[in-house]
């Protein structure tokens, strides 16, 4: 029986044969300390027989449908044993020693439960990326942002987030985890399919008492918008719908409904901003959104647990700060004054 490894690098595909082509050999080049698996959601491109051809080191997992991002790491990972999980979205290409620090923090610090790399822009390698940046935060009405990225503002990587630091969130693009945290979590929430389940993991682990770092000496390049890009209206459906359902689940019962309803105020404001912009289908997405937020709410309010004891988030208001205030960067939020 062979050693086990201490990290699982783990890479949930639904056909992406080609991403699968053009990213693994980095994978395996630079993952000496892990176990690489594939978990695939059930594709139809001929990714397993790509894998399985041209990759024979790595191991294959089989999801019997498109269970998305939530449920496929949830069914993918009850297979496999190792202590720290990497789950790596397919569109990532890593870099040399992009493990290493991140065992040693796991090693080294018990009460880091989670912990996300810096996240790159593959298609411009100098600036931080969409989906995760430096680490991701909230403000008081659940809406994420990161150091390096505050809506579509993307920071150039001058250094200004190279230490090692506490965030909120870390993004599913490439997120670690210990594997008795995420068994102790139950896992992503099946129900959010795909998008901000990772936020919602994050705040559950929060509330647990588990913390979660960004490691700026492990470097990533992410694609992004392999699977749903900006553009689609699905994306801003499941965006909106979950980000509601994570704050029923994880918000302070004194704070709950009250902070929900200015939320759908905004969401509002939001619907019609792209609907003067000539995105109907976003702002009907919207629309949709609370209407699918309306028809779980009853099941989300009985997810709660016991745990929701301290209300948590960064800045008062996001969408203040950046629009009407004019602060574009994570610093000048944190300074209080707009950027140049």
């Amino acid at each position: 029986m062979s050693q086990l490894k201490k990290i699982a690098v783990v890479i949930l595909n639904w056909n992406g044969a080609e991403l699968l082509r053009q990213f693994l050999p980095a994978v395996i080049k630079y993952s000496p300390e892990a176990e690489v698996y594939v978990a695939d959601n059930a594709s139809t491109d001929g990714s397993v027989e790509v894998v399985k051809n041209e990759f024979p080191s790595i191991k294959i997992i089989q999801n019997k449908g498109n269970y998305g991002y939530a449920k496929g790491y949830n069914e993918a990972l009850k297979q496999i044993d190792e202590p720290y999980y990497a789950l790596v979205n397919s569109d990532i290409e890593v870099t040399q020693n992009w493990l290493k620090s991140v065992i040693t923090i796991f090693e080294n610090q018990p009460d880091i439960g989670i912990i996300q790399p810096k996240l790159m822009d593959f298609k411009r390698k100098e600036y931080f990326e969409y989906a995760g940046a430096a680490g991701g935060f909230i403000d008081k009405f659940g809406y994420p942002y990161c150091r390096g990225r505050i809506f579509d503002t993307l920071e150039k990587d001058l250094g200004q987030y190279n230490q090692e630091t506490e965030v909120f969130w870390a993004t599913g693009a490439c997120f670690f985890i210990r594997k008795e945290v995420f068994q102790n979590l139950h896992g992503f929430d099946d129900g959010f399919f795909a998008h901000q389940e990772e936020i919602d993991l994050c705040w559950r682990a929060y509330n647990l008492g588990y913390r979660a770092k960004y490691c700026p000496t492990s470097i990533v390049y992410h694609v992004g918008g392999a699977t749903l890009n900006e553009a689609n209206p699905k994306k801003t459906y499941l965006n909106f719908r979950n980000s509601l359902l994570m704050l029923t689940k994880n918000l302070p019962k004194g704070t709950l409904f009250k902070r929900i309803f200015v939320r759908l105020c905004l969401d509002g404001i939001a619907g019609i901003q792209f609907m003067l912009q000539g995105k109907f289908k976003h702002t009907w997405a919207i629309i949709e959104a609370h209407f699918g937020f309306y028809k779980r709410l009853i099941t989300y309010l009985k997810k709660r647990g016991t745990s929701q004891k301290k209300d948590y988030y960064h800045s008062k208001s996001i969408v203040w700060s950046y629009f009407i205030m004019k602060r574009k960067t994570f610093t000048n939020i944190e300074k209080g004054f707009p950027t140049n």
